[in-house]
Formats: C-alpha cells, sequence, structure tokens
C-alpha cells in the first residue's frame, strides 16, 4: 500500500494504516452491499437470455398479484432480440415480465416471484454476483463459466448491509472487523453512507471532452448520525477520510446540493474532475483504478495527475495489483 502524499511515497501492509492516518480521523464507508443481480435464463424459442438488474425503481411486499413480491426495476438485456413488451422470461423461480425498452440494451422489468419473502432473498438462489468485466473475461478465458462461490463472499465490504448495489466499494475490502476494532481503540471513528453503486462505474470515458462525458444516476443515503459526525470533525479539525470513491461521490454530492452535508436520501451523476473543488473530503483511501475511468480521473482530481501518475508507475513498478481485487494507497489532496 503507499502512501502518496506531499512527501515520497511510503510502502506498507494495509493492517498498518492507522500507522499512516492523522489522528482522529472520521473514516467514512459505504455500506452498500451487492446483490446477486446477474439473471441468466432461456427464452420460450430455447435460446438463453441474460439480465443485469441496474435500479429499483418501484415495489413493495406482498405483491397484489399474489406473489411474494413485486417489484419494477431498471435492467441491462442481453440476446433479448424480438421479445415482445409484455412477455414474461423466467429464471427459476423468478419472473420478469418485460415493460419497456430503451437505448443500449436498457430495459424495464417487473420482477414476481415465490418462495422468498423479498427479491434479493430470491435472487440469492437464482442470481449470480456481477463481477466487473475484466474479471469475468479473465475468468472465461480461463474456462470458468461463471462467478465462483467463494464471490459471495470475497466480493463484499465486512460492513455491507444495504443490499442494492451491482459493484462493490472495494477499497474497503481491504478491511477485516480486527482492524476496524484497531482503529476505533487508536482513537479513529467510523461513520457510514451508502450509495449503491452501479454499472456505470466501469464505463469508460470516450468523448473528446471529459467533461461531456454523462454519468449514470446512483441512489445515495446519508444517515444523522453520519451528517452528525462530519460536523463534529470539521469543526474540532479531524480529518475526514473517504475509504473509496463512492464516499467521495457521495459527500461531496450532498456538500454541492446543500453546502454542506446533510442527512437524507438523494441521487448524483456528479463527475469529479481535475481542477474540481473539494469541500468535505481531506483524505482518501482507493484502489488502483483502469485508464479513462471516471474513477481515475476522481483520484487526479483530488490528489494531482502528476502525482497520481507517478504514483501508478511506481505501483507497476513494485508488482503492485491493480483493479477490484488488488492493492489500495492512502492519498492526501494535492494541486490539480
Amino acid at each position: 500500500m503507499p502512501r502518496s502524499g506531499e512527501s515520497p511515497n511510503d510502502h506498507a501492509h494495509f493492517r498498518d494504516i492507522g500507522a499512516y492516518l492523522p489522528a482522529g480521523a472520521l473514516l467514512v464507508v459505504n455500506d452498500t452491499r451487492v446483490i446477486a443481480a446477474r439473471l441468466r435464463g432461456r427464452k420460450s424459442t430455447g435460446g438463453g437470455f441474460e439480465l443485469l438488474l441496474t435500479r429499483k425503481i418501484s415495489g413493495h411486499s406482498p405483491a397484489a398479484s399474489g406473489a411474494d413480491f413485486e417489484e419494477t426495476w431498471e435492467a441491462l438485456g442481453r440476446s433479448l432480440g424480438n421479445v415482445a413488451l409484455g412477455s414474461i422470461l423466467e429464471v427459476g423461480a423468478l419472473r420478469a415480465t418485460l415493460v419497456e425498452r430503451g437505448a443500449d440494451g436498457r430495459v424495464t422489468v417487473r420482477l414476481h416471484g415465490r418462495g422468498a419473502p423479498t427479491l434479493v432473498a430470491l435472487l440469492e438462489a437464482v442470481g449470480e454476483v456481477p463481477l466487473p468485466p475484466y474479471i469475468e473475461t479473465a475468468r472465461r478465458e480461463a474456462g470458468a463459466a461463471a462467478p465462483s462461490v467463494d464471490d459471495r463472499t470475497r466480493y463484499q465490504t465486512v460492513y455491507a448491509d444495504a443490499p442494492g448495489a451491482v459493484a462493490a466499494p472495494t477499497a474497503g475490502l481491504h478491511f477485516t472487523p480486527a482492524l476496524l476494532d484497531e482503529l476505533r481503540a487508536a482513537g479513529h471513528e467510523l461513520a457510514r453512507v451508502t450509495l449503491h453503486v452501479g454499472p456505470g462505474t466501469f464505463r469508460p470515458v470516450k468523448t473528446p471532452d471529459a467533461r461531456a462525458h454523462e454519468m449514470d444516476e446512483e441512489r445515495y443515503a446519508i444517515p444523522e448520525a453520519t451528517a452528525a459526525a462530519i460536523a463534529r470533525a470539521r469543526a474540532e479539525g479531524r480529518p475526514v477520510v473517504a475509504v473509496g470513491t463512492t464516499v467521495v461521490r457521495t459527500l461531496e454530492a450532498s456538500a454541492r446540493a446543500h453546502g454542506a452535508v446533510r442527512a437524507g436520501e438523494g441521487a448524483t451523476r456528479l463527475f469529479i474532475l481535475p481542477g474540481d473543488p473539494f469541500a468535505v473530503v481531506d483524505g482518501l483511501i482507493t484502489n488502483f483504478h483502469l485508464p479513462e475511468s471516471t474513477l481515475l480521473m476522481l483520484v487526479c482530481a483530488f490528489a494531482g495527475t502528476p502525482r497520481v501518475l507517478a504514483t501508478y508507475r511506481e505501483a507497476v513498478a513494485r508488482g503492485y495489483r491493480f483493479y477490484s481485487y488488488g492493492d489500495a494507497m492512502l492519498i492526501s489532496p494535492g494541486p490539480a
């Protein structure tokens, strides 16, 4: 784990991060939980199809139709061909009625099923945990047809308890319960937000002008206790350290909307680029990200592009692992 700051990078094991955190830091984590949102089934014609659930639109349980639940979701569809609106697609005990088609494979589906009290519970039985495209590609090339059973636990943070994401806030994967206890005992504070990470997190910036790139909307929630903890930390001069870029976007989006971090729910398409100001976050723990990604651009905005790219070169030279299951770095703000 390199630490990128005003001084040359330091290298250490993540378990020793407490030695590098500023005194009395407020660590803010994203407690979203990845759901088994990838559904694979067969159409009435016999051909296969795939749905990746991306965002809940509405729903309730129990459903008026007599099913155990009924919810409407946005999804990404694959191999749906000429499937007509109103058609029912089945994946085990889950039924998906095709309600609407959009651009780029986007669809709206009404989900209903039996045998489980909630959609999330049924997805655990019939769905797969969606992994980042680069992991799935590597596994297909190695002959693995689907995510392993271990991914259901490995691709979750130890504090994940708010189901709804299709991708993990991977900076948090490095923490263990014992490490969190150790940090609290050392005088650091822990607070939570929820941002349900969508598939847009993997979509690279392809526009010549990065500011023309459109972010997918993602829902977030900030508890009263977290808003109070941030206000208290700032009043006491203690640093706010975001665990992951999703936390940065949540806190900065709230501050931009309200003038300060405010408790409540919201949605954001915030895209942070070099030159943009930061109102809340004083430190960032983050993994190493893909080139041309919005995540890397956010990190460059926070710490300064030359410094971040120099750190990446050093990480490559030392054989650090990149991306979701890779290594992490703790960085402080710097000139853009």
